[in-house]
């Protein structure tokens, strides 16, 4: 079964409200607005310090009372993290004891492969989920090329593999689609994306071909990706077509 926090993803697809400015107004909001999950993007609130990150992630989950998964992202994957990548993971790891830490934790297939499986195991040993995540700002792989990074990100202790494309046609969009959909036919949770405005509307309907988490922005004229569409626009939406 695959949870983030108390959310059962096999239930229901959930929406993650990307939190990227202002931690606890934009959080209170984004509970208002309808999202099921919060994801702190440390790198770009510009949050370095543990002690720091352990109070904002506390403070979060008490007043909204949703989950919590805790990114870091590296500039290679469209974060503004700057520092040495064993420092960023480091910041990670330091917050995966906490009791009323986060719920769940992202970190990128191309991380430094040893902090990286260092960071999954100590994500399992307190009982956090896992999601590996892999993203192209620049095209969409071949269909064979997105089944062998979803299958890379399970070898790597994925308890969710993530997929982020920038599609060029509608091909792409409708293979990134099929790949998600054979995903789903042997149970493998997958978290697929297409990027811009060619792959906006799969923020709507990825999550009925299998992905288990959709990306949402709390203000619509910031998102961390494009193509992000407002939480409780997407929430209309998805409910429209159930």
């Amino acid at each position: 079964m695959i949870h983030i926090g108390p959310v059962d993803l096999e239930k229901k697809a959930a929406v993650v409200a990307v939190i990227l400015e202002n931690p606890f107004e934009t959080s209170k909001k984004a509970a208002e607005m309808g999202a099921d999950i919060l994801e702190i993007r440390l790198d770009l609130l510009g949050i370095r310090d543990p002690g720091i990150a352990a109070d904002t992630i506390r403070k979060i989950k008490l007043e909204t009372g949703l989950p919590v998964i805790l990114t870091n992202r590296s500039q290679i994957e469209g974060g503004k993290w700057e520092g040495k990548e064993a420092e960023r993971i480091r910041l990670i790891k330091n917050l995966l004891s906490l009791k009323d830490g986060p719920d769940a934790v992202d970190i990128e297939l191309s991380a430094d492969r040893e902090e990286r499986d260092n960071a999954v195991k100590e994500a399992k040993i307190h009982g956090k989920s896992v999601v590996i995540s892999s993203h192209d700002f620049s095209k969409t792989p071949s269909f064979q090329e997105m089944k062998a990074i979803l299958e890379e990100a399970f070898l790597a202790g994925a308890d969710i593999a993530k997929l982020a494309v920038m599609p060029h046609s509608m091909k792409d969009v409708l293979e990134l689609l099929e790949v998600t959909l054979d995903a789903r036919e042997v149970d493998r949770a997958v978290c697929s994306i297409a990027m811009g405005k060619l792959g906006k509307h799969t923020r709507v309907i990825a999550p009925f071909y299998g992905s288990v988490l959709t990306y949402a922005s709390v203000e619509s004229t910031v998102s961390a990706a494009p193509g992000q569409l407002p939480v409780d626009e997407l929430k209309k939406v998805m409910e429209l077509l159930e």
